[in-house]
């Protein structure tokens, strides 16, 4: 089969490799029908990780099953289903409380696993013709009749718009209540439609590309452009003042300064001056134990200039982690279903699976108008 092989920093190639197979009675064989680029992606892809050379690549899935393991019961050939980005067991202690992007079966020696990702266990990505899905009856969700028809909809729910709704969740968002989110890129540009289908009074959007603040804006929220303002001064002038209730951090450890410099701290120590007192912040954006590639020592070992003192005195929470998507997919699905979700706004490129190496160039470069982009392999 196809699929998009990892061969080294910024390189990456569609190649045949081996097919895609039942491995375990409790594997469902897919056939992918859309899978995401997403931003983490971009970290492998710039060898900033211990991404092997020679593996596919590919977290956010979606398509139909055709093969089914003798231990499947749930799942039938022919279901069209999402595939969450963490590969769960459904028994262990994690995934029994629902923390299924933390589970301690499917990645022995650590907590967690995903499909295609660096450090999270062996299984291969999806931006291929067809993935292997371990513990198939669990880790599938099978989507309505109007599956094909919006299909570009129900893929965003094997990562990017669940874990937008996890920054609003962790920040603990409640009605009526305002939110800043760093980063406009697809999951802060998903935990801004959150926001707004949850009933938040103000949503404000900081980035510095005019494509992605645009959408921001298209989405109800409010941007507010690096380039052009403090963000910080501008949210506060914006709140009279006292501050947003919520903060989202969706960028991560390659975060920039107002000058276009990394650093790590920036926007989580934007977040905290931006946010009141005794509010809370929610960090989805990727941040990692080591980082080799990092531009500073602290980065390099994982660690970052926080100011906790500015936090500690405001009497904030920080909660963090990757999203335990099984824990909101399904009625995620429902908002779509009914129509009061469309995360497929953000789209910006449907290619196919051969144009992969130059979707990663141009998503990389972060060139205007590259936001989103779902590959069709069966295109």
């Amino acid at each position: 089969m196809k699929a998009v092989v990892y061969n080294g920093p910024r390189d990456v190639s569609v190649s045949n490799v081996p097919d895609a197979r039942i491995e375990k009675p409790t594997d469902v064989l897919v056939r992918l029908t859309s899978t995401n680029i997403c931003g983490s992606d971009l970290h492998m892809y710039e060898g900033r990780t211990s991404f092997e050379k020679g593996r596919i690549f590919g977290h956010e899935n979606m398509g139909e099953v055709v093969e089914v393991g003798s231990a499947v019961d749930r799942v039938k050939k022919g279901d069209r289903v999402v595939l969450p980005f963490n590969v769960g067991c459904g028994f262990c202690e994690n995934c029994e409380r629902g923390f299924t992007g933390f589970c301690l079966t499917t990645n022995p020696g650590t907590a967690g696993a995903a499909y295609g990702f660096a450090e999270m266990g062996p299984y291969e990505g999806g931006q291929a013709e067809a993935l292997r899905v371990p513990y198939g009856d669990f880790n599938c969700l099978v989507l309505p009749p109007d599956a094909q028809a919006k299909e570009d909809d129900y893929v965003m729910l094997s990562d990017i718009f669940p874990t937008g709704w996890h920054a609003t969740e962790l920040a603990g968002l409640r009605p009526g209540e305002s939110v800043a989110v760093y980063g406009a890129g697809p999951v802060g540009l998903m935990a801004a439609h959150s926001a707004m289908i949850k009933g938040a009074s103000d949503v404000f959007v900081v980035d510095a590309h005019d494509d992605r603040l645009r959408l921001a804006a298209s989405l109800g929220a409010v941007p507010i452009d690096t380039r052009r303002c403090d963000p910080v001064e501008e949210i506060l002038n914006r709140t009279d003042g006292r501050g947003t209730d919520r903060g989202c951090e969706c960028v991560g450890y390659q975060c920039c300064d107002r000058h276009g410099k990394e650093a790590n701290h920036v926007t989580m120590n934007w977040a905290v001056a931006s946010t009141r007192a005794t509010g809370g912040i929610g960090v989805v954006g990727v941040f990692v134990p080591q980082d080799p590639g990092a531009p500073d020592i602290l980065a390099k070992e994982g660690k970052m200039a926080f100011d906790f003192g500015a936090f500690w005195f405001k009497g904030q929470q920080i909660r963090t982690g990757q999203a335990n998507v099984k824990a909101y997919n399904r009625q995620l699905a429902r908002l779509i279903h009914t129509g009061r979700a469309t995360p497929s706004k953000i789209i910006s490129h449907r290619l196919k699976l051969d144009e992969a190496p130059s979707a990663y160039e141009h998503f990389d470069n972060r060139d205007e108008g590259w936001t989103k982009v779902v590959l069709k392999p069966a295109a």
